[in-house]
């Protein structure tokens, strides 16, 4: 129930974060766009608009996305990986390998988001906390904030520690469902949610196609089967028709 509610908590997220982004994007890009035009009434209302803090917004919004986006990868199966020489090794080397492999990305999350989070906790999260609970803030300082929205920068750069510790869990997640199963998390690049598959295979109807073997093809269509007299004359490409257009 945790896990399913983390799961989904995590795909929000990267969902709004870039959704939010764009939509922030395309406003401000339209407003500044807009505002060139000397329309009586009009320019001087989007004069009036400060949406000077949109890219440092949208800024903020993809490294969340991304640190986040990076754990979902991770979980999906999505990162891009060279296994060319582990899959040419036997079942057992190839285990070790991977969990190697595994461990060793947990390791470097883990360490990434504990620095991050000294970091984070000394540039301002700490005098906040303290501040707050109305103990003495010692040595701790306010912390600077952002440019335009203002922001304290301990919550901006709290995407470091958050996105490496769940990646941390992501790759220790990864790692105890292959020591049990021994398969790792794969995503289908050709599947769409929402498309049902109904098990046939297209046919490939490109008629400006070269059948020499010599040229890529699609592997997701097949050919249909033609003879080579029909290779010759044309008739696979016009329904019979002896070549003719």
């Amino acid at each position: 129930m945790v896990l399913k509610l983390l799961d989904r908590l995590e795909e929000v997220l990267v969902a709004f974060f870039i959704g939010a982004a764009t939509v922030i994007i395309f406003v401000a890009v339209v407003h500044r766009y807009l505002s060139g035009f000397e329309i009586p009434g009009l320019q001087d209302m989007l004069l009036d608009i400060n949406l000077g803090w949109a890219q440092e917004l949208c800024i903020i919004m993809f490294v969340w996305m991304a640190k986040f986006g990076a754990a979902y990868g991770v979980r999906t199966g999505i990162h891009v990986g060279v296994d060319v020489l582990i899959n040419h090794l036997s079942d057992a080397v190839r285990q070790k390998f991977i969990i190697f492999g595994l461990l060793a990305g947990a390791l470097f999350t883990g360490i990434i988001g504990t620095l991050g989070a000294h970091f984070v906790w000394e540039n301002g999260m700490a005098y906040a906390v303290l501040s707050t609970l109305g103990a003495d803030t010692g040595h701790f300082f306010e912390g600077p904030v952002t440019p335009d929205l203002e922001w304290p920068t301990w919550i901006v750069y709290s995407a470091i520690p958050l996105g490496s510790y769940l990646m941390c869990f992501r790759f220790l997640q990864v790692t105890a469902s292959f020591w049990r199963t021994g398969e790792l998390p794969h995503h289908d690049h050709g599947h769409v949610d929402g498309i049902d598959e109904e098990g046939h295979v297209p046919v490939d109807v490109n008629y400006f196609e070269m059948d020499d073997d010599l040229h890529p093809h699609d592997l997701k269509h097949k050919h249909p089967p033609y003879d080579s007299d029909d290779k010759r004359n044309g008739s696979h490409r016009n329904g019979g028709q002896g070549g003719k257009p």
